[in-house]
């Protein structure tokens, strides 16, 4: 497995599959091991998929300095990927938590990017809110499948603020299109792969400067995709459409009964869609 070091000396991991033009891939979570991303459905059968260990995660070091976990310290570990790839500019794609690191890389690189995709991706970076009330209409999407009246009350309580641990577990089901047992493996396997004394960093005061973001991608050169799943409660789809609209040139697209992992969901319209754009 190929690794580099960050500019701080962590020597960071990352995983090449798939044939083409190369496209770096940001994990979510936060701080999630790439592996959890597979092949992005089809899509490395068209693109070569460069897939980023962040610092702390995966095959990736953890750092002397572990305040360098937090979001706008990691975007250096991006531009020295894209160094150590020699290419000029990258296709970057990032999913969830992890578009908030691939916004930040835009608006300090925007040179460096030729396209940019957003899958189901985190809002926080840009400033967006999402109410409870739209994330208890998501859900009631779902109603009537045999694990939503556990998974709804759970959510009731979440948002009247009881954020016990159980009531978090119990809306598994809603992250994905459906509770099959691939998705379950899929879940069950989130815990091990994520570091989440890295994740309580990653967000923390003085990552987002969500004002000066939103001006520099209103003047984003490159091309924008980002999608949405119609079940998913951690990115709406409306909320994603507003976030495409801070863009000066963004596509958005709804993958229609799929939640935040919509590569899982629905293979072939998914790899089909980002094969179209990139």
């Amino acid at each position: 497995m190929p690794t580099f070091a960050a500019p701080d000396g962590t020597k960071l991991a990352y995983h090449v599959s798939g044939d083409g033009a190369p496209v770096v891939c940001l994990p979510g979570g936060p701080m999630q091991s790439s592996e959890y991303l597979g092949e992005l459905g089809g899509l490395g059968e068209h693109r070569t998929l460069v897939m980023l260990d962040l610092r702390g995660s995966g095959a990736s070091e953890v750092p002397a300095d572990t305040t360098t976990y937090r979001c706008d310290r990691q975007v250096e570990d991006v531009e020295a990927l894209r160094r150590e790839l020699g290419l000029e500019q990258l296709d970057l794609l990032a999913h969830s938590a992890g578009a908030n690191l691939a916004v930040l890389y835009a608006t300090r690189y925007p040179s460096r990017v030729g396209k940019l995709v957003l899958i189901t991706p985190s809002v926080y970076a840009v400033g967006l809110t999402i109410s409870s009330e739209t994330r208890l209409a998501q859900a009631r999407l779902r109603e009537g499948e045999a694990w939503f009246d556990t998974a709804y009350r759970a959510l009731e309580a979440i948002s009247a603020g009881d954020h016990a641990a159980e009531n978090w577990a119990a809306l598994a089901p809603f992250s994905y299109g459906r509770w099959d047992a691939a998705a379950q493996a899929h879940h069950a396997a989130e815990d091990a792969q994520r570091n989440d004394s890295a994740a309580a960093i990653y967000g923390i005061e003085g990552a987002y400067t969500p004002h000066s973001t939103r001006a520099a991608l209103a003047t984003f050169p490159a091309p924008v995709l980002l999608t949405a799943g119609q079940y998913d409660l951690g990115a709406p789809p409306a909320t994603v459409a507003s976030f495409a609209a801070l863009f000066a040139d963004a596509t958005f697209i709804e993958h229609p009964a799929a939640g935040h992992f919509p590569w899982l969901d629905d293979r072939t319209a998914f790899t089909a869609a980002l094969r179209d754009f990139l």
